[in-house]
């Protein structure tokens, strides 16, 4: 009966939720202070790259820099509908009176009792909805910047405004993909705390190896970080 008292879900899940914000707040320190360690730090340089390029050589790839930030926002809002699809049907179970709510009740550890599942899908609805808001604002950043990407001569413009420049042009970009990376990390993040259904240790369980294959794929291994950081500081 220990097992299954509250406060499992309430030490547990909020240890999960912490761990996976704490690796976050040092990947962000990293990308700020050592660009070239992480992932995230490396494409960044190069979509800067990528939009000069695109910029000064307008007439010959503008068919290219459209279909490509065409399947950047195909791909966001395709993360949003599911989003929307998600929080459709958590709202439909939480405001449904089947049994559905109550899972499994003797094999669930932790608190399961109608205030508990409550608090359980509020809680993954919020971070659905959350990232669906991010999904959003990613498509409207990468609207825009399909728009201006295409302006001919943009450095020097022909107006003669000096705030349309193409580093505003690749902020837009930077804007609109760490939003999509957010929307992505919360939608993860989401599908973790769906296993808060079946009790806080499947959470914790699965936070901590995502946080393990997040770090695989976030930071570049320490034998090729001089190699990428001297190329792509010549090519800046």
């Amino acid at each position: 009966m220990e097992w299954r008292k509250w406060y499992l879900d309430a030490i547990i899940v909020p240890l999960a939720l912490v761990m996976m914000l704490c690796y976050h707040i040092y990947l962000y320190l990293m990308v700020r202070s050592h660009p070239f360690s992480t992932v995230l730090g490396i494409n960044s340089r190069g979509r800067r790259l990528w939009i000069s390029a695109m910029i000064k050589e307008n007439h010959k790839t503008n068919i290219l820099t459209v279909q490509t930030l065409r399947n950047i926002v195909m791909g966001a809002t395709l993360m949003a509908t599911t989003c929307v699809l998600l929080c459709a049907g958590l709202a439909a179970v939480i405001s449904s009176t089947y049994s559905i709510k109550k899972p499994l009740n003797d094999a669930v550890y932790g608190a399961h009792g109608d205030i508990a599942i409550a608090v359980k899908y509020l809680t993954i609805l919020t971070i659905f909805i959350f990232s669906f808001f991010c999904h959003s604002l990613s498509i409207r950043f990468l609207n825009q910047v399909a728009i201006l990407v295409n302006i001919p001569n943009l450095d020097p413009n022909p107006s003669g405004d000096l705030f349309l420049t193409s580093e505003y042009v690749s902020e837009l970009f930077e804007k609109g993909l760490l939003l999509n990376t957010v929307g992505n990390r919360l939608f993860y993040a989401g599908f973790s705390l769906m296993l808060w259904i079946f009790g806080p240790i499947l959470v914790f369980l699965s936070v901590l190896v995502m946080v393990l294959a997040l770090y695989h794929l976030d930071f570049v291994p320490c034998s090729s970080n001089k190699e990428k950081q001297s190329g792509l500081s010549s090519r800046l």
